[in-house]
């Protein structure tokens, strides 16, 4: 059996409850009946219960954009595992470029992160990328091997393989920049390998590997046929419910 195709929508600093309700009252329209493509949305987490409360009986999966490493204390501002748990998130992203870029994130603290996540029964997905001095510079490749080498360190195969990983390319996020099918599928395939090195055939082989980077109704189908992309982790097309939806019903195209 192949692996089940994974779209996810990650709506960033995006949305107010009010907005988030009607987004997801539009996606639970456009996206009725879908069963041959997995899909979760990740909103802010003011909109989070809400959402959650509005997805009941609907297929439409639930992430946030992000978690702590502590189950509680005193860290104003974060979000504990439990909390998002409570609140039938069933995914969290984790090390997105965003974080990495603004916020401070590294490959140690993502490593945290994901081990928390799996800690409390949450799925992650998982962000690695190279930026465009990096691929300008030839070491996009080892840049994406330190990066999952960090982000998976200490973890073992039960923890590993019901995570997806997204492949960002930092220079293609909301640039309007895509990488070419053929470029995110030498680094999807490479991840691939990697992750075989790392753990199994088994493992790398069952993985799921989502592309992120300008995501479009577009460019979708193009991604998706290729061998080792799997799903897309969608930005800005994912505030829409028929753009959104048209990515989601890539196979219809």
């Amino acid at each position: 059996m192949g692996r089940l195709p994974f779209i996810a929508g990650n709506w960033k600093m995006n949305k107010t409850v009010e907005e988030a309700i009607d987004l997801v009252k539009g996606l639970k329209v456009h996206l009725k009946g879908i069963e041959d493509v997995e899909v979760a949305i990740a909103p802010p987490f003011t909109a989070l219960y809400p959402v959650a409360q509005e997805l009941k009986g609907s297929s439409i999966h639930l992430a946030s954009q992000n978690l702590f490493w502590e189950g509680k204390g005193a860290f104003t501002g974060e979000i504990s595992p439990a909390m998002l748990k409570e609140i039938n998130c069933r995914y969290a992203i984790i090390g997105h470029s965003e974080r990495r870029q603004y916020f401070g994130e590294t490959d140690e603290t993502a490593n945290r992160r994901i081990k928390a996540a799996f800690n409390h029964g949450l799925k992650v997905i998982f962000c690695i990328g190279e930026t465009l001095q990096e691929r300008e510079g030839g070491i996009a490749f080892s840049v994406i091997e330190r990066q999952l080498e960090g982000g998976l360190k200490e973890l073992g195969e039960k923890a590993v393989e019901e995570m997806v990983v997204a492949y960002e390319p930092v220079w293609a996020i909301g640039t309007g920049k895509t990488a070419t099918p053929e470029q995110a599928e030498e680094v999807h395939q490479f991840i691939r390998q990697k992750l075989e090195r790392l753990y199994s055939k088994r493992i790398s082989e069952g993985i799921r590997i989502q592309y992120g980077g300008s995501v479009t109704p577009e460019n979708i189908k193009g991604l998706m046929v290729q061998a080792n992309i799997d799903g897309a982790l969608v930005g800005g097309a994912s505030l829409n419910a028929e753009s959104f939806s048209r990515i989601v019903r890539f196979k219809e195209m």
